[in-house]
């Protein structure tokens, strides 16, 4: 099986893991802490309609409880969502992550790539072209989006976003989007606010980057058509989340000043990395969240794994080539640590 995603520590020698875009800082002590309680509640069976964590999610986003479905990790969502749509033809903006090609392959969809443009230009680096625009008419049915997108790391004006959803609508297409990344970069650039006025669109989150818990595995989904999400719904298993991951999902909705802590620590943190990696040679693209994708013609990937440092070489994003990375901001210990080593190759 070829290695599609970052992280594979498994495999490799790692002393530093640059590949996966966890947030520096760590899982918060309330979070830890619910995941210790929840080992004293393992002989009962988690909340099949996970009432208080929708509440608590619900609380985070000024989102109706009802409005939520929950999963394990955005990919069951992505994969329930499609199952329930069976979409003839879907549309991908490339690059993007590997979940969404995954999940249309899976229900068989006809996949359309949309090439994202600019990459090789000063110009934005997220394709703004009406382009896109020619190419979602009426004969698709699902839309794959990412904001902020992964790898690139751009993200989308809301202004553009709003008349991307109208026309979506008009022409009868679902838009499957993705802000897993977006709790890095504030709310300036969401609609989420206004899911009531898109049913159309199905936000989807997770608190697997922004709480540092990719091994807890917890996503939600919030869309404002119920009759939609109960279709949704039945494509899930029942217990579809532990009592690990309900609890530990509850003290995160509850983090609110962890979210905004984080954000004023990348956000310092990136441009001090981004700026010392400009310095020593590397291409380095706009970028709004918590990973920066540089490019540069030296075998970074190689050099820095010989280190026991791991990136994530992005040569098998559909639309990238050899020679784009994508760097997580870790911490400034860390951080250093990498820049060190880029200047030993």
């Amino acid at each position: 099986m070829n290695m599609v995603h970052g992280g594979d520590i498994y495999r490799n020698s790692v002393t530093l893991d640059f590949s996966v875009n966890v947030n520096p800082l760590g899982m918060p002590e309330g979070v830890k802490q619910a995941l210790l309680e929840a080992i004293e509640v393992c002989n009962q069976y988690p909340d099949i309609r996970q009432q208080e964590l929708k509440i608590e999610v619900g609380k985070l986003h000024q989102v109706l409880p009802e409005h939520i479905l929950c999963g394990n990790g955005a990919s069951e969502l992505f994969m329930a969502i499609v199952h329930t749509l069976k979409p003839k033809k879907t549309v991908i903006p490339i690059p993007s992550f590997y979940g969404y090609e995954h999940a249309a392959k899976a229900c068989e969809s006809e996949i359309c790539y949309y090439e994202m443009q600019h990459l090789d230009s000063d110009e934005e680096v997220f394709g703004m072209e009406e382009e896109l625009f020619q190419n979602l008419d009426e004969s698709v049915d699902v839309l794959f989006l990412a904001n902020p997108n992964n790898p690139i790391g751009g993200i989308v004006p809301e202004e553009w976003m709003e008349r991307l959803f109208l026309h979506c609508r008009k022409q009868g297409i679902y838009v499957i989007l993705d802000e897993c990344f977006a709790d890095f970069c504030g709310q300036e650039a969401s609609l989420l606010t206004r899911y009531v006025e898109f049913p159309n669109v199905i936000w989807v989150r997770a608190f697997t980057k922004i709480f540092s818990i990719p091994g807890v595995r917890i996503g939600y989904l919030i869309n404002g058509d119920e009759k939609l999400l109960k279709r949704i719904e039945r494509q899930l298993p029942e217990w579809n989340l532990s009592t690990f991951a309900q609890k530990a999902g509850i003290a995160c909705a509850r983090e609110k000043d962890f979210i905004n802590q984080t954000r004023e620590y990348v956000e310092a943190e990136g441009c001090f990395l981004a700026q010392e990696l400009e310095r020593m040679g590397l291409q380095v693209y706009p970028y709004a969240a918590n990973f920066l994708m540089v490019y540069t013609e030296a075998p970074l990937y190689e050099r820095l794994l010989e280190k026991g440092i791991l990136i994530r070489d992005c040569s098998n994003f559909r639309g990238l080539s050899k020679g784009y990375y994508r760097i997580a901001i870790k911490t400034r210990e860390e951080n250093q640590q990498l820049l060190t080593r880029i200047g030993e190759i």
